[in-house]
């Protein structure tokens, strides 16, 4: 019987004991991350809601549509032969969008210089930090705040996070104001919002 296929994990690889937030997506991120790398993409994030298995997957230069496709031809029959998953559920595949998660030391290696939110844990002092995420190394990272639990800063401060700390992150691109309802004069720029242009492939996983 083959088996799964396994990535190894060096200090600081992990952000949280847990990382991607249950046991059955930690188990298809193990069983998925080397397979999807034979066909030039990269597991990024995987979603367990019980009814739905989301797996982000991107690439250099870019994910396509032909490109996820070809990774959910590719890890179908790996799920039905492992059967990490119970019950049934629906299977999608899709790119990141303008928008990523970050769940490991190297996803925020990649972001150093991009805006970012990082949600901290329930007994932090700090709860919520936006700004610029300036550096990244094995133990956390460091943020140049200009928000700190949703309240406007009026001078950038410098937070270094442990990544012990960190419940949940992402990159964040500023959307710029709603506009206001009603009146021609409001169908401006900010009505012409960049597009997540977020890719997906999905399909039904029907299991005895």
């Amino acid at each position: 019987m083959t088996e799964p296929s396994t990535t190894s994990t060096e200090a600081g690889d992990q952000v949280s004991a847990s990382e991607f937030g249950t046991p059955v997506a930690d188990a298809v991120h193990t069983l998925l991350a080397d397979p999807v790398a034979t066909v030039g993409g990269e597991l990024i994030d995987v979603e367990w809601t019980g009814g739905t298995l989301r797996l982000v997957v991107d690439a250099e230069g870019g994910i396509t549509t032909e490109r996820l496709a070809e990774v959910n031809r590719l890890v179908s029959p790996l799920l039905d032969q492992h059967d990490p998953v119970p019950g049934r559920y629906l299977l999608e595949v899709s790119s990141p969008g303008v928008e990523r998660p970050l769940r490991r030391a190297d996803h925020f290696r990649r972001a150093v210089g991009e805006q970012v939110i990082v949600k901290l844990e329930s007994w932090s002092e700090v709860r919520r930090i936006r700004g610029e995420l300036e550096s990244a190394d094995d133990d956390g990272i460091s943020v140049a705040a200009v928000e700190i639990d949703g309240v406007d800063l009026s001078e950038v401060e410098n937070h270094s996070v442990p990544y012990d700390t960190i419940a949940k992150a992402r990159t964040h691109f500023d959307w710029g104001p709603t506009p206001k309802k009603g009146g021609k004069s409001q169908k401006s720029k900010s009505s012409k919002k960049k597009s997540s242009n977020k890719k997906s492939s999905n399909n039904k996983r029907n299991k005895r």
